[in-house]
């Protein structure tokens, strides 16, 4: 069994978005209150408060008269939002994440619901304190019964629900191919086949309509309703920039798995590629870390093999011919002739041949893929 979560939109009815508007307030609230609990705690005190803690207190704060008004939407989502700052913490100290923000009224807003907070009848879902089932647009169905559903509302005024269901997924008919990828900017993906995948720049197409609606943004007076809605344009650009680029990462990434029965691929650090001011923007734009995470899931799922290579794999200045490696690759060299056996190479093809090759000699004996560095003694300042 696998847990696949499956994402709808929905129109709620008035009613429906009053309550949900209501639950959102309070989970923010509550998330931020243990978050502003957890610091003081910390920094103060010097002690940890963890989700038993929290939950406890949480009791005594909804019997306060000043939040009383707690008690008016489901305390199952109050609760996951405690869990929820838990595992935000746990993501910080093991270096998956920076130190978790307050929660703004204008971003995104979410709330979670467990098994006792909604009822699925097969064909609807009906939340806590609402008397109608949700008007789900069910693009496709699924398997199953429902173990949690996350209810969220984008700053462009869109509600969606994730449905996290337990699934029995069926493993694909073995491939004979194998391919290696390497990411670039100017093609999204390269393939060790040849073949090279544009990059379709979502954003930079929208650059221009995005920098005027947010021009007009800022022109607009604070509280204003004008305000308000020059907000709502801005997000709605930011939002199909999003879905394009959304579709466009899981329509590539099924298609690889389908062809592939092993698929080699670099281990970016994209984190801290970023802080490139000069590459930023088009590294967030081709979504790299997005599309290998997407590979990770759907082989586990189809019974593929995703190999990742290590990132100091000189992928790019080794030749895939002769394995001469070259000194220095910069990055506007884009073909370059191996000095060894004279064989001209295009960058990326010969780098992502390189990545598969290094991926198989993985697979088959477990070969360290690092090229070995000379160290310097500390003594005496010579290389060993």
């Amino acid at each position: 069994m696998t847990q696949r979560a499956y994402r709808y939109r929905f129109c709620p009815t008035a009613e429906q978005a009053q309550i949900l508007a209501r639950t959102f307030g309070c989970v923010r609230y509550v998330y931020n209150w243990g978050l502003r609990l957890k610091t003081d705690a910390y920094y103060q005190e010097g002690r940890r408060l963890y989700y038993d803690a929290l939950s406890s207190q949480l009791t005594v704060l909804k019997r306060q008269s000043e939040t009383v008004w707690l008690n008016e939407v489901s305390s199952v989502a109050l609760q996951q939002s405690l869990r929820h700052l838990d595992k935000a913490f746990l993501s910080f100290f093991e270096g998956r994440a920076k130190y978790p923000d307050f929660h703004k009224k204008h971003g995104k807003q979410s709330a979670s619901f467990m098994t006792s907070a909604f009822k699925w009848d097969g064909q609807n879902i009906t939340l806590a304190k609402m008397k109608e089932p949700l008007a789900i647009r069910w693009s496709r169905r699924f398997s199953g019964v429902p173990s949690s559903v996350t209810v969220s509302r984008h700053a462009a005024n869109r509600y969606h629900i994730s449905i996290l269901v337990d699934e029995a997924t069926a493993p694909l008919p073995p491939a004979d191919s194998q391919v290696g990828i390497d990411l670039g900017l100017t093609h999204a993906i390269i393939l060790s086949t040849g073949e090279k995948v544009e990059n379709p720049k979502f954003y930079g197409k929208d650059e221009k309509r995005l920098e005027k609606a947010q021009r007009r943004l800022s022109r607009q007076q604070k509280g204003s309703k004008n305000r308000a809605k020059a907000r709502l344009k801005v997000a709605r650009i930011h939002a199909q920039v999003a879905d394009r680029r959304r579709d466009f990462t899981h329509k590539l990434t099924t298609r690889l798995i389908h062809e592939n029965q092993v698929i080699a691929v670099e281990s970016l650090q994209v984190k801290n590629m970023i802080r490139n001011h000069h590459l930023a923007k088009s590294i967030a734009d081709v979504s790299w870390g997005k599309m290998v995470r997407q590979l990770e899931y759907k082989a586990g799922w189809y019974g593929r093999t995703l190999v990742k290579i290590d990132k100091f794999y000189p992928s790019s200045k080794r030749c895939f011919d002769c394995g001469h490696i070259a000194p220095k690759m910069p990055l506007q060299i884009r073909s370059w002739v191996c000095p060894e056996c004279g064989v001209r190479h295009d960058r990326d093809i010969n780098a992502a041949q390189n990545v598969l090759a290094a991926g198989l000699a993985v697979l088959a004996c477990g070969e360290a893929i690092r090229p070995a560095r000379k160290l310097k003694s500390k003594r005496d300042g010579k290389l060993l």
